[in-house]
């Protein structure tokens, strides 16, 4: 299975297929599923995209040492 960064990637690249004209581009999703974009469909690529962007977000971030008052 790809990591999300990879999706990630996959997705950015897919959407700027779409802008540049290219009728129709197709990946592999999270599921492992081939899922096909067209122009018709790009809000839903967008979207897409920014859940795997948030999806990053919360599992990059680092918190420091959790701390315990009484």
């Amino acid at each position: 299975m790809a990591s999300t960064s990879d999706l990630l990637a996959d997705a950015k690249t897919a959407y700027h297929s779409l802008l540049t004209g290219k009728q129709a581009v197709e990946f592999r999703d999270s599921n492992g599923e081939t899922v096909r974009y067209n122009v018709a469909n790009i809000s839903k690529l967008a979207a897409y995209i920014a859940d795997l962007e948030r999806q990053l977000s919360t599992t990059s971030c680092t918190s420091g040492p959790m701390r315990v008052w009484f």
